[in-house]
């Protein structure tokens, strides 16, 4: 925040004018009055504060970076954002083809799990549209392509089905009239083996889909999928995330981020199993519904390392902050990476006879296996009790693994051939590390005491309110409605708080309680 002198501005007395009415107050000098009459203390600091960095969008793969640069200069969405639009794309781009080891019987999938922490409206949508067009029309293509393969298909199933009905009304028949029916359900059985299978037709891109409905998918549709959508409550807030079901259904996604066979039992249709599929995840979530979420699944959402496996980012809203951009008519820097997203899709799918991926194995030059072994082991000091990554150990335990994956993501985008290069790996780690300071400055919040996780919601809430709406107060019941605790007695708790803290003072002007934010907390920068 930027430092400025601690006065009441013109513009918040003005709005403050304006509110008079609401407060049942008599004047403007009134409005001043309460404003600048009371002494302010200097606010307490509310937690721990760990510095947002900028994003290190120079570690970016050139053409990335520029093609980044040219979105967000149209789109002005957080760059943290516009990038991980980008990099999801390079996953579902590049997972079907080519797997990391990092070290001897050290080996991962080069997919990577994203979640962007933001407010709706900061144009996630926008930008995937932007990054995944070449993925879309890949999947509109090959769909047309198996057109005649479906047609066949389709006619092969309603001959097989035909003489699967003759039989079994043959076998009915010779039953009911006491004759041998061997010959014919051996013939049936012979059937059963030559059941036509379906044309693979690649699908890459999913919103909405539980993860059994996605496991399904990538067993019997298309080995390689990403789920990417700007609406994560569709994920975390779903009935299939609910504290019954939630165990199961992370372990599906974490097995899946490993790459690992995953057998689904169903009691009332076929089971199956997915064997060598891939999984790219990219998703932006409102705070609301990831506390919703925290609260709902307790501690399996860290306790599984489900989150641990996320690539996070919480960036500073930019709305507000976006003036209208009329649309450049080229986009030469995106019309570049797409062309190269295009040129990786093109090359065939390594898929066996069973429908499994058999991605081809890339490693780490001399060099940047140096490099990565001293990454691993400079986060592992850090984990023991008292390191700063301490109360993020989950996230840090796999922060080394995503590095290889994105620096394989990077070598290959940029056409590499051999081994993965000293250059990728180090932009890689550099851009992972910031998402571990992210993870930092996200869950040290999540990781609060009940009532000082409510007070630092509420506390963010009330600062960003009223630097919108340029006042200093709130009154409780709009708080309560609009803000981000709507239970009373977490409200009041939450209140309590920041009173003793000296962040805000409540007031009651007749039968209306209002929330004063101290004004030094809106005009210099207070942990």
């Amino acid at each position: 925040m930027l430092n400025q002198e601690n006065t009441v501005s013109d513009k918040y007395f003005q709005k403050q004018v304006a509110n008079i009415a609401i407060l049942n107050l008599d004047d403007a000098e009134t409005v001043q009055d309460e404003t600048n009459r009371h002494e302010w203390p200097e606010p307490q600091p509310l937690t721990a504060k760990i510095e947002k960095e900028p994003y290190p969008i120079e570690s970016l793969p050139d053409n990335v970076r520029e093609a980044v640069n040219e979105v967000y200069g149209f789109v002005k969405a957080p760059v943290p954002l516009v990038a991980a639009s980008a990099i999801s794309a390079l996953s579902l781009a590049i997972q079907a083809h080519y797997d990391v080891e990092r070290a001897s019987a050290l080996y991962s999938p080069t997919g990577l799990f994203l979640l962007t922490i933001a407010d709706s409206g900061e144009r996630k949508s926008t930008c995937d549209r932007f990054f995944t067009k070449a993925i879309i029309d890949y999947e509109d293509a090959q769909a047309e392509a198996a057109k005649p393969a479906i047609n066949n298909y389709n006619a092969d199933m309603d001959s097989w089905e035909a003489k699967r009905g003759g039989i079994k009304d043959k076998i009915r028949s010779d039953a009911k009239s006491g004759k041998p029916t061997g010959n014919q359900e051996a013939e049936l059985r012979d059937l059963e083996h030559n059941k036509p299978e379906p044309p693979r037709i690649p699908r890459l891109m999913y919103a909405d889909a539980t993860p059994e409905a996605l496991a399904y998918s990538l067993a019997k549709q298309w080995p390689s999928g990403g789920v990417v959508s700007a609406e994560a409550g569709i994920v975390f807030g779903s009935h299939g995330m609910s504290k019954d079901s939630a165990m199961r259904n992370l372990a599906t996604l974490n097995q899946l981020w490993d790459g690992a066979s995953l057998k689904i039992d169903r009691k009332t249709s076929e089971s199956f199993t997915v064997r060598g599929a891939r999984l790219t995840v990219a998703l932006q979530v409102q705070t609301e519904t990831l506390n919703s979420f925290f609260e709902k699944s307790g501690a399996l959402a860290r306790g599984t390392g489900f989150l641990a496996r996320f690539l996070v980012s919480w960036p500073e809203s930019t709305q507000g902050c976006r003036p209208f951009t009329e649309a450049s008519e080229s986009w030469p820097q995106l019309a570049a990476f797409n062309r190269r997203i295009t040129e990786i899709l093109n090359i065939s799918a390594p898929i066996s006879e069973d429908g499994a991926l058999t991605p081809q194995m890339l490693t780490l030059t001399p060099e940047a296996k140096d490099a990565w072994i001293e990454f691993h082991d400079g986060i592992e000091i850090q984990l023991s009790d008292g390191g700063i990554l301490f109360d993020v150990r989950d996230c840090a335990s796999k922060i080394a693994d995503n590095a290889t994956r994105l620096a394989a993501l990077f070598h290959v985008f940029e056409g590499g051939f051999g081994a993965i290069s000293l250059d990728a790996f180090e932009r890689a780690s550099a851009i992972v590390a910031w998402h571990l300071n992210e993870s930092r400055r996200f869950f040290g919040e999540i990781a609060l005491p009940a009532e000082l996780a409510g007070a630092v919601r509420l506390n963010d809430w009330l600062i960003q309110h009223c630097k919108r709406e340029h006042t200093h107060y709130v009154i409780k019941r709009y708080a309560q409605q609009y803000g981000t605790i709507r239970d009373a007695t977490r409200l009041d708790a939450a209140i309590n708080e920041l009173e003793a803290l000296d962040r805000i003072q409540v007031r009651k002007y007749g039968k209306k309680i209002s929330i004063w934010l101290n004004p030094k907390l809106l005009t210099q920068e207070v942990a």
